[in-house]
């Protein structure tokens, strides 16, 4: 049974995420807006679904206003058990975006670490860490402060070029719930050691973080790191830039 509304996310340790990105065609833009205005309410009433976001995506080339990928679009689904997550394709939401999709990828992933809140509640609870053996997914999130976000903005060009040619980069690109305010990342790595290397020792990504506190961009903010159990669907509709390392996923193509 999916939580009740305003019950808190985050008591327990989810087993599976579920990151749902669908391709769609241009025409299909209007039935891709009604979709995101009619299904973040649908999504939450899923059974099974203790927490559920639909979002909008970014080409991942600059993670900016202007980066806008209209005929992307993704769902991320924090699940009761995984067996709950089976049912999803057959949902009333899962239905309704494979009508319009022209490819489709499922993500499985199983949360490692994560720290701040999404809507106030922390959806991935509180991970004991661990050691991960393969690819990894690193999800960030946000809601910048109206009067902090043209700093932030001019912060983003140099930390995107540097992403663009990281070792270890298998997928990148932004997410948001809004054009303008609410945004995120989401990339995927080889291994853990490629995403630590970039997050904490690339100069470009490093500058950033050091300004966070002082500049107070964000209102709030999280940050979580996943192992990708499974990935099945399409990869090039993640924008999968290195087949050569898929096969240490389980998934197919």
């Amino acid at each position: 049974m999916s939580q009740p509304a305003g019950a808190a996310a985050g008591d327990t340790v989810p087993e599976l995420v579920t990151l749902h990105v669908w391709r769609v065609s241009r025409a299909a833009l209007p039935r891709a807006l009604t979709r995101m205005a009619l299904d973040p309410r649908r999504l939450r009433a899923t059974p099974g679904v203790r927490f559920g976001k639909l979002l909008g995506t970014g080409t991942g080339t600059g993670f900016g206003p202007g980066d806008a990928d209209l005929t992307r679009w993704a769902a991320l689904a924090v699940w009761d058990s995984p067996t709950a997550a089976e049912g999803f394709d057959a949902s009333p939401v899962g239905r309704a975006w494979a009508r319009i999709a022209r490819a489709a990828v499922r993500v499985d992933l199983r949360p490692v670490t994560s720290r701040g809140e999404w809507s106030g509640r922390r959806p991935f609870g509180e991970p004991p860490g661990g050691r991960v053996d393969g690819p990894v997914l690193a999800l960030t999130r946000a809601r910048l402060r109206p009067r902090r976000a043209a700093t932030f903005w001019t912060a983003i060009p140099p930390v995107a070029a540097a992403l663009h040619s990281a070792p270890g980069l298998l997928a990148r690109f932004g997410v948001g719930e809004a054009p303008l305010g609410w945004q995120g990342t989401v990339s995927v790595w080889r291994d853990p050691t490629d995403l630590v290397a970039f997050a904490y020792r690339h100069p470009e990504h490093r500058a950033a973080i050091s300004r966070t506190p002082t500049e107070g961009w964000y209102a709030e903010e999280l940050f979580a790191r996943f192992e990708v159990r499974d990935v099945v669907g399409d990869r090039t509709v993640l924008g999968w830039v290195a087949d050569g390392d898929a096969a240490t996923v389980k998934g197919h193509a």
